[in-house]
């Protein structure tokens, strides 16, 4: 039997960004290659985590899936069809269907308007109903959905907690019933006893309403939590893909073992002993990234062949790749 269409898949996304200079007579100066041949996809049900540092393509890919940004290059196939073949009726519908949590919730939701009104504004917006009647009931079974008591409704964002406030974010993503929701540094702006809850709640919301994630995120503890894969980019490009617990457990890509090595362990006596993989030098400028491997010059075991050409994805086993010419090498076994 084949095996089921992905419900989203990107193949060999790009998106640069022209540099200018000059006022009257503009000139292109270059690009900003901020995403640079990403291929991924995510299965319906799953949850997958896109991790790496600041800067590194993962909320242009997020934006790029939602139409707000058009690729330079690549496509972008929801449930088996190109979005950008999408005529305007097929991308409403699209937009129904997915849907994204922001990583403030302070200024994703309008100051002006009260959390009856942000919520249930898709509902008209997207002309499911205009019966007062029934998006006030459509609100109130969505904020006791999400956790909150129906008083809230008639309050405004500054009247609520950060952690309120990012609940009226997802109620207001899931009122028009999406299959798919893209978590951009959802939990990164508020505190850790928040953040706890907030991570529960999208879990009992994917179970419940059958929700698939793409989690973009930098905290790596709260990844290990809640995705099924993950996936690394560094400097516009993925560089390791594998099942959570097998790349947590056995990364293969330095930089991927760079990371890890830097999530804090709450055990004062293994972390006195533990080896720390420092990445020396400073990220190269997106506009002009290094020939080869882009990671060749901050990695440790970098050689001439790293600089030679791009790597491709080495399947190790158990759907893990890794975008490095040494992986699955005794070198790179966790210490």
């Amino acid at each position: 039997m084949n095996a089921p269409t992905p419900l989203l898949e990107l193949k060999d996304l790009r998106k640069h960004f022209e540099v200018r200079k000059g006022i009257v007579f503009e000139s292109t100066i270059g690009a900003v290659k901020a995403v640079d041949g990403v291929s991924l996809s995510v299965a319906r049900g799953e949850t997958v985590g896109l991790v790496g540092e600041s800067g590194c393509g993962k909320s242009t890919i997020g934006r790029c899936i939602l139409k707000l940004e058009e690729p330079t290059s690549g496509s972008i196939l929801f449930d088996g069809q190109d979005v950008s073949d999408f005529d305007r009726r097929q991308t409403a519908a699209f937009r129904r269907k997915t849907q994204v949590v922001f990583q403030d919730p302070f200024s994703s939701l309008n100051p002006r308007m009260a959390v009856q009104e942000i919520i249930g504004e898709p509902l008209i917006v997207h002309g499911i109903t205009r019966d007062r009647r029934e998006i006030s009931r459509r609100v109130a079974e969505m904020l006791d959905t999400c956790g909150l008591p129906a008083r809230l409704a008639e309050r405004y964002p500054h009247e609520m907690s950060g952690g309120q406030r990012q609940r009226v974010g997802i109620a207001r993503a899931l009122i028009l019933r999406p299959e798919f929701i893209i978590c951009d540094e959802a939990v990164s702006a508020l505190d850790v006893s928040i953040q706890a809850q907030i991570i529960r709640l999208l879990e009992d919301l994917r179970e419940e309403f059958a929700l698939t994630y793409l989690f973009i995120s930098h905290d790596l503890s709260v990844v290990r939590h809640i995705c099924h894969r993950v996936a690394v980019m560094y400097l516009g490009k993925l560089v390791e893909i594998g099942d959570c617990e097998t790349l947590f457990e056995n990364p293969q890509h330095p930089y991927t073992r760079a990371l890890l090595s830097a999530v804090p362990i709450p055990d004062p006596d293994f972390e006195a002993h533990r080896r720390h993989e420092i990445i020396e030098g400073e990220i190269p400028s997106p506009m002009n990234p290094p020939a080869g491997c882009v990671f060749h010059p901050r990695c440790p075991l970098a050689e001439d062949a790293c600089r030679a050409g791009i790597p491709e994805m080495r399947n190790l086993g158990e759907e893990h790749y890794a975008a490095c010419i040494k992986a699955g090498e005794r070198a790179l076994e966790p210490a």
